[in-house]
């Protein structure tokens, strides 16, 4: 008698099926160059609704900023990606400046770009650098490698 409980489902009807899912849908686009960074506002007036107060971006946004555009991962980003991460510029600003509440926030917006190598990971974005290691890795590896017909415990020290 072969094993216990009920036969299995047939394939056919299995809800999990591991496909890959519809087709990526490829849409052409120019990428566009890093714009400034909008002109920040402390207040506004509540008679006319208009801003007021310009407020300098900390030091620590201008790098973070400045850190976007020579990254890899913004070569290939559009308008749309620029306004959305000029809203986290935004958040970015007000966290150095102690408004830890945003941390969260801040961390989803930068998350979706691949920021840490958990979110390339996620976004299964990897940098060409890890293959070029990968490769050097195998090649001293096979370096170290006993060459046919050598026995690698004439090579021991004796103490």
């Amino acid at each position: 008698m072969p094993g216990k409980g009920p036969l299995p489902k047939d394939a056919a009807t299995r809800v999990r099926r591991n496909k890959t899912g519809a087709a990526l849908r490829v849409i052409e686009v120019q990428p566009t160059a890093q714009p400034e960074l909008p002109t920040r506002y402390k207040s506004v007036d509540s008679e006319e609704g208009k801003f007021t107060d310009i407020v300098d971006w900390p030091t620590a946004t201008i790098e973070w900023w400045s850190m976007w555009a020579t990254s890899p991962l913004s070569a290939e980003f559009t308008d749309s990606d620029w306004e959305e991460l000029k809203m986290a510029a935004l958040l970015h600003a007000q966290f150095v400046e102690g408004d830890y509440k945003l941390a969260g926030e801040l961390r989803l917006r930068t998350a979706k770009f691949g920021t840490t190598p958990e979110d390339r990971a996620r976004l299964k974005i990897q940098f060409a650098l890890a293959d070029e290691a990968e490769e050097r890795t195998e090649r001293r590896k096979s370096s170290k490698q006993p060459k046919p017909g050598e026995d690698p415990r004439l090579k021991m020290k004796l103490a």
